[in-house]
């Protein structure tokens, strides 16, 4: 019975945390950067509740695109909320990594293949966001470029649960398939986390007159 009652504390208490995430409740942070503010406060501000505290958790979280949580306490998440969002996770010792990398590198460039060519991904990395455009926008607007694709961090279970979850959220869904999201998502984490890969994150950032796109390895992805 004892054990019962501790699942079922522990459940409610992730069910809440869920339901912020579930209802766009960005992460909060004082840094201020290319497109986070502009963007980000209108796209989750139409999202927010007023009051969440009285707000239901559904009923159903398998609607939502959760599982249940399995024994001895670990959390399993699968999300697909529908068109436009993908749902990750990530062990909190990596997500400490990216953060520290993405503070001293904050941009990098993805390619992302088509067919048999390929359109280029500008990406920033300051976490808790990661957001993404097309690098031709951003070299026609800068700063006043849209993002194609965010995402957003929580850190919530980083202590409790070593998770990190993540919620991508696609602004323009004709720019992006889910797939491609998810894609880019996880190959911009690897260049971040992988040592040798790092080294041309770093060159990009720091000698960006070395780095040539085309004679890279990251063509080869």
């Amino acid at each position: 019975m004892q054990r019962l009652a501790s699942r079922i504390t522990v459940t409610a208490k992730v069910s809440s945390s869920l339901r912020t995430i579930i209802l766009k409740e960005t992460p909060s942070s004082s840094s201020s950067s290319w497109l986070s503010i502009r963007c980000f406060s209108a796209f989750s501000s139409q999202q927010r509740v007023k009051n969440p505290e009285k707000e239901a958790i559904p009923g159903d979280l398998l609607k939502w695109g959760f599982t249940r949580f399995l024994q001895d306490f670990e959390i399993c998440i699968w999300c697909h909320l529908g068109r436009g969002h993908i749902g990750l996770t990530m062990k909190a010792k990596l997500y400490r990594l990216l953060e520290q990398r993405g503070s001293d590198c904050r941009y990098f460039v993805i390619p992302l293949w088509r067919g048999s060519g390929y359109t280029t991904m500008f990406a920033q990395v300051q976490l808790p966001y990661m957001l993404f455009t097309g690098l031709e926008d951003y070299k026609a607007r800068g700063t006043q470029a849209s993002p194609y694709f965010t995402a957003s961090f929580y850190t919530e279970f980083a202590e409790s649960k070593d998770l990190v979850l993540i919620r991508g959220d696609i602004v323009f869904t004709s720019k992006l398939t889910d797939e491609e999201a998810k894609w880019l998502l996880e190959i911009t984490q690897s260049f971040y986390l992988n040592d040798v890969r790092y080294k041309l994150v770093e060159c990009f950032n720091k000698e960006a007159s070395d780095f040539e796109f085309n004679k890279n390895s990251i063509t080869n992805l």
